[in-house]
């Protein structure tokens, strides 16, 4: 045997257990339950409920939004008439706390995915900033008949 045969021998040894391994790591992957919902997606599911997903849009105008809220460590809605715009941040969503303010500063009358919104805590201290990601429209489907 060459040292060059040898070598390989050795380096399939070593490999071997791991491809055998493989196989099982992927079974027990698809065997775990999720990991509980947080607190903010649990109040989110709860809002959402009886409600439908829309194609998500890049901008929704500030003037018809009527209230606004946000979802601990998930996302901010905003309600535009019956239509709820859940906005699901890029970046941030770890700043997203219902006791703080959201404080935007835009230069035209929407509000955009490449849009950020400074949280303040209770005593005006900024708390973080949350980079706005896409809005998606939950609407309640039309009553049939």
């Amino acid at each position: 045997m060459t040292a060059r045969t040898r070598l390989s021998a050795i380096m399939l040894g070593a490999v071997a257990p791991l491809v055998a391994l493989a196989p099982m790591t992927a079974m027990a992957q698809d065997d775990e339950t999720p990991a509980e919902l947080s607190k903010g997606e649990k109040r989110l599911a709860k809002a959402l409920e009886g409600r439908v997903a829309g194609t998500p849009e890049n901008c929704i105008l500030l003037s018809r939004v009527s209230s606004s809220t946000v979802y601990d460590d998930t996302a901010i809605v905003y309600k535009v008439g019956s239509t709820l715009y859940v906005n699901r941040p890029e970046s941030g969503a770890n700043y997203l706390d219902s006791r703080d303010v959201m404080v935007v500063r835009t230069s035209i009358n929407r509000l955009c995915d490449v849009d950020t919104v400074q949280m303040r805590d209770q005593t005006g201290f900024m708390s973080g900033i949350v980079f706005l990601g896409e809005f998606v429209p939950y609407t309640k489907p039309e009553k049939e008949g």
